[in-house]
């Protein structure tokens, strides 16, 4: 089982290159923040990221998804890893919490994830949303996070540059198939 991150900037597109994947017949694992932010502010809680508790809730579910994900194919793209988890957590000025520790650890020392990541770099400009309220400006500092989280856990970051999304997936498919091969 061959699992791949696909990650980077918020507003990058990654969510599009995910359904455009899995259109093409990848299994993909959609993000665990989107996911929490989304059902906490479904409970009406406006900012969940602002709570003790929200980087070990992301946690639980990304190690539950990735330990659930059913495999149809020999490989798998997931949108974010534990790795992100990380960066949020930097980026928010949160400490590693035990949870994200031992999942990073998990990860590590079981190689679940494939060394290189993709990285989706940004389109010059990030559209808010309710689980997205950052502005470009704060996506910048946010993506060089991601990068340096990656590259301390010795992760090999292959860059999906801006461009037209057909030409993104092909990218991620291309590189996804030489690897595959």
């Amino acid at each position: 089982m061959r699992r791949y991150v696909l990650t980077g900037t918020p507003g990058a597109g990654k969510t599009s290159i995910l359904r455009r994947l899995a259109e093409a017949g990848h299994e993909v694992v959609e993000e665990a923040a989107t996911a929490v932010i989304a059902q906490s502010q479904g409970q009406g809680e406006d900012e969940p990221w602002a709570r003790a508790s929200f980087i070990d809730e992301i946690v639980a579910l990304q190690r539950q998804r990735q330990l659930e994900a059913i495999t149809t194919s020999s490989v798998q793209v997931f949108d974010r890893s534990p790795v992100c988890t990380h960066a949020l957590a930097t980026y928010l000025g949160l400490p590693v919490s035990r949870a994200l520790a031992a999942e990073l650890e998990r990860i590590t020392s079981l190689g679940i994830y494939e060394r290189k990541v993709f990285f989706v770099r940004n389109l010059g400009f990030c559209e808010p949303t309710a689980a997205r309220r950052i502005s470009f400006q704060e996506s910048l500092v946010f993506e060089k996070i991601h990068e340096q989280s990656y590259r301390d856990f010795g992760y090999e970051l292959i860059d999906i540059p801006a461009d037209d999304l057909s030409h993104r997936v092909a990218m991620v498919n291309s590189l996804i198939s030489r690897s595959t091969s």
